[in-house]
């Protein structure tokens, strides 16, 4: 099992470990739902270092990446980033990730923790598929990653930096020193709120972190960052995305630039051209219950799908899911059930985001 940089602080510093991703990672420290708060009200820190980290470089890495991803990078200016997939023949989801595009001929690409061996087998082989003119580099063992998020990040980072702050917006990517260090930082997170990611070298982001814990900042745990992207409506892999479900059912047409090549294209829009089978949706509970990841959904006695996320909003008495049902039975604001612990709970059709997103524009 790894462990990242961090994990003697998260020992040291009272977080409860669980493996997660191939990692020993802290999934709590004061708690979930306090967490949790900190972050939509304050601010919290997590160790994000279990995350994977490709680099691709070289004059033809910007025509490579724009061959293997579904977003269109060529649209978005040096040092910024976009949200994208990485497809397989048949339009299942081999990852979701964000790219980070330092310029042309520099390019980062950063994926899930549990798929980093498979997405680098996997571009390596869509690499030696066309031999473009770059270098493909898994770093992840060289890289560290940390993340400040909360209406208070900015005003906290600002303290140990000489960079603007305010002028970063959501999705903008700058090199810059933090207490005389030096970091990659975007303006970016997984939480629905503000905040910002800090990649640097292990040595450096294990001295910042001591700084940031020992300033007092709340750390937070895996748990707490499932619980604030899943109410911010963002997809997990394994989850709403997978080999299995493909980026139309998902609800991720926004990431498919259809006016370019990309891996995959082919099948999609073969799949356009017919109504969609399935569709991911989201759930308000009516009834008493907790809803769980592959707990199904009923309408009319049918089963009509499952349950890929649910939780019951931290600090709150409202349960919510996400599930991915037959779209035949789609009804917007209908009423469905899930069976949870053999006993059917009303539930109605909403959209998948349950709080407001909080991110700088």
């Amino acid at each position: 099992m790894k462990k990242t940089i961090l994990y003697e602080e998260h020992v040291k510093r009272g977080g409860s470990i669980v493996e997660f991703g191939g990692y020993l990672m802290p999934i709590k420290y004061q708690g979930i739902p306090f967490e949790h708060e900190a972050v939509r009200t304050n601010l919290g820190v997590f160790d994000c270092s279990h995350m994977g980290e490709i680099l691709i470089e070289g004059k033809e890495a910007l025509d490579f990446v724009d061959y293997l991803v579904t977003s269109n990078i060529r649209k978005i200016g040096d040092m910024r980033m976009i949200y994208a997939l990485i497809l397989y023949p048949d339009g299942g989801i081999v990852d979701d990730l964000m790219v980070y595009k330092y310029n042309n001929e520099k390019i980062l690409l950063v994926v899930n923790a549990s798929n980093t061996i498979k997405d680098y087998k996997y571009i390596i082989d869509k690499y030696h598929g066309k031999e473009f003119a770059c270098k493909v580099s898994n770093i992840t063992e060289k890289v560290s990653q940390l993340a400040l998020q909360g209406p208070d990040a900015e005003n906290y980072l600002q303290k140990y930096t000489k960079t603007a702050l305010n002028k970063m917006i959501m999705y903008d990517i700058l090199e810059m020193k933090v207490l005389n260090k030096k970091f990659l930082i975007s303006r970016s997170g997984y939480t629905g709120e503000d905040g910002f990611e800090i990649y640097g070298s292990n040595e450096d982001i294990l001295e910042l972190f001591k700084k940031i814990a020992d300033d007092g900042i709340t750390l937070c745990g895996l748990g707490a960052r499932d619980t604030l992207r899943f109410e911010a409506g963002l997809p997990l892999y394994g989850h709403e995305t997978s080999e299995l479900i493909n980026p139309l059912e998902a609800g991720l047409s926004f990431a498919l630039a259809f006016e370019k090549d990309f891996f995959g294209k082919d099948t999609l829009l073969e799949l356009k051209k017919s109504k969609l089978k399935r569709r991911t949706i989201g759930l308000e509970l009516i009834g008493r219950g907790i809803p769980r990841n592959g707990y199904k959904v009923f309408k009319d006695n049918q089963e009509i799908g499952y349950v890929t996320t649910g939780y019951m909003i931290p600090n709150t008495k409202n349960s919510y899911a996400v599930a991915l049902i037959d779209n035949a039975y789609y009804e917007k604001d209908g009423i469905v059930e899930v069976l949870i612990h053999n006993k059917f709970v009303q539930a109605k059709i909403r959209n998948k985001r349950f709080t407001e997103i909080k991110y700088k524009k």
